[in-house]
């Protein structure tokens, strides 16, 4: 009876042992299926032109971590924003769809729709845990359109973009709910927006402080985490009032330059956005998790001159013509930079055309798996691995903006072409690989190309609710590089 009983407990504490171990070897598994889909983190600076980058040709304003993303990774050279301004161009990102199909195709005060689908709605359901840090644009308070109604877990930051003009204000949002700040802002907007007369807490600094929270919290599981940080776009309030609508603590490096207020304001916010970039990364490498994070950088359209600062003294947007609102790729075509270390060649280089609508394909092939909702997208993944002879190409990328009397806008190779108004106005042509400012206007010499254009600017959209706002401009003041107050 005595050795039937120890028998009994020793084939019972073997049993417990053998759970135990494949309870343990379960979660390790668990974890190593994890880790196999690698972090993402997408990086959307406001109003940077093409040209504000080290790595992009830029002499005046330093970026040194931004440019070492490009020595360690692959810097895009034909990578176009989803629209010329922010509220659409951030749909496009976050839908997949570009501004002849997505919801929101224009500034304004609309949110985004239960049955949008968003790239972290997506992710959330691949097993990433989802956060922004930053501007959002597309939903306000008590909305569908909230973030924490469009698949992130966490939100931390603006959700209008009039309040995003204001870098000293009195709150800011996490999740649902109002976080006070120790600014004071006589006369505050009906969204926030103003001039802080007491500038006690700077939102970039809190911004930096909350995405390095978030990678501290989820260090040990697959996360996207979208940055869309609110550098270098100007405080519209304080311009139209002052003239100067920079804002930043100080103006570190550019104080004894001899230049403008406005324009050391300028550099000081794109270095001062190189910093938080740099403070990232930095966070990353410290808990060993730069090999397993993809980290993409960008723009969300061209350079303004909204602060007082002239574009035209940094060459802000490159060798391309015109600034934010414009169709000409001044105003879309932006600095994208991919660093995946161990996948991506460094210092390499693509002239793929592609843009921001692929981000949503690109972003779920990373993840493993292959997209399967409605998108105007490809992704570029076999590009940043080095496949290109398995990449996919656009038939052609396509535009429409509703300010300014309205304008269109597609890149098919290498062509371009815009039309000013949309559907009924004169088609230009380009050929950007060879007049990259658009300024040798081909139309007349091919007239057997303005067919095919014609097909697409009608059969490239869907009808859409959105107002036409202002009048047309001229073809010089659509290039223009410097906006009057």
């Amino acid at each position: 009876m005595f050795e039937t009983h120890n028998c009994s407990r020793t084939i019972y504490c073997l049993s417990i042992m053998r759970f135990h171990y494949f309870i343990i070897a379960f979660l390790v598994l668990i974890s190593l299926a994890a880790r196999e889909k690698p972090n993402i983190i997408f990086i959307m600076a406001d109003d940077l032109g093409y040209g504000d980058l080290g790595c992009y040709g830029q002499e005046l304003i330093k970026t040194p971590h931004i440019d070492r993303l490009a020595e360690n990774g692959m810097r895009f050279t034909d990578f176009y924003s989803g629209s010329t301004v922010c509220a659409p161009s951030r749909c496009v990102l976050m839908t997949g769809l570009d501004t002849g199909h997505c919801y929101i195709r224009g500034n304004g005060k609309n949110n985004l729709r239960p049955e949008d689908v968003t790239v972290a709605e997506i992710l959330k359901a691949e097993g990433y845990a989802t956060g922004q840090v930053g501007k959002w644009g597309l939903g306000h308070e008590g909305t569908s359109g909230m973030p924490t109604n469009q698949g992130f877990d966490y939100f931390y930051g603006y959700l209008d973009q009039h309040h995003a003009h204001l870098f000293y204000p009195t709150f800011l949002i996490r999740n649902e709910d109002r976080v006070p700040l120790k600014n004071v802002v006589p006369n505050e907007g009906q969204w926030g927006q103003g001039i802080a007369s007491e500038k006690v807490e700077y939102t970039p600094a809190l911004m930096i402080d909350e995405t390095l929270g978030f990678i501290d919290r989820k260090k040990d599981e697959p996360f996207f985490l979208y940055l869309s940080y609110t550098l270098p776009h100007a405080n519209n309030e304080a311009w139209n009032e002052t003239g100067d609508g920079t804002a930043v603590p100080d103006l570190g490096i550019y104080e004894d330059k001899p230049w403008s207020k406005q324009n050391k304001g300028q550099a000081a916010m794109v270095t001062y956005l190189d910093m938080m970039v740099g403070r990232v990364v930095e966070r990353l490498e410290d808990y060993d998790l730069i090999e397993d994070t993809v980290i993409f950088f960008t723009s969300d359209n061209g350079p303004h001159s909204e602060a007082g600062n002239d574009p035209r003294f940094f060459d802000a947007n490159g060798p391309f013509s015109g600034i934010k609102r414009a169709l000409y790729d001044g105003g879309i075509r932006v600095p994208l930079i991919v660093q995946w270390k161990g996948k991506i060649e460094p210092g390499s280089t693509t002239s793929l055309v592609s843009g921001q609508v692929d981000f949503m394909a690109t972003a779920v092939n990373i993840a493993g798996d292959d997209l399967e909702v409605p998108t105007n997208g490809i992704s570029f993944l076999p590009t940043l691995l080095g496949k290109s002879s398995e990449q996919v190409k656009h038939e052609y990328l396509y535009w429409e903006f509703y300010e300014q009397g309205s304008k269109q806008a597609l890149r098919m190779g290498k062509w371009k072409a815009v039309r000013r108004p949309m559907l009924t106005g004169p088609i230009e042509v380009y050929d950007v690989t060879q007049d990259p400012a658009e300024e040798n206007d081909l139309a007349k010499r091919r007239p057997e190309m303005l067919a095919t254009f014609e097909r697409i600017f009608h059969n490239a959209r869907t009808p859409s609710d959105w107002q036409l706002r202002g009048s047309l401009n001229s073809r010089e003041q659509e290039r223009r590089e410097f906006r009057e107050r």
